[in-house]
């Protein structure tokens, strides 16, 4: 009686969940190994180059605080 109760999820599981499970496990693998799109290498180049303007930008204003205000870094420790 244990038994039958076992055997009808395994079945459902080895013939709908598993090829599933195998199909988009192996479509992701082969999407990783084909590497970065031209899209998406376009995109990563972009994003590169706003985080370098924000570094630029950060740099300046901690140069401006540091001249109108050179106590402000002790003042994040200090909350």
């Amino acid at each position: 009686m244990d038994m039958d109760l076992l055997i009808a999820p395994i079945i459902i599981f080895l013939v709908i969940v598993a090829p599933i499970w195998l199909i988009l496990h192996y479509r992701s693998k082969r999407q990783v190994s084909q590497g970065l799109t031209e899209a998406e290498f376009t995109q990563l180049n972009d994003l590169i180059a706003q985080a370098d303007k924000m570094g630029q930008r950060i740099e300046t204003l901690e140069a401006i605080l540091d001249t109108e205000a050179p106590e402000w870094r002790g003042k994040d420790e200090q909350s």
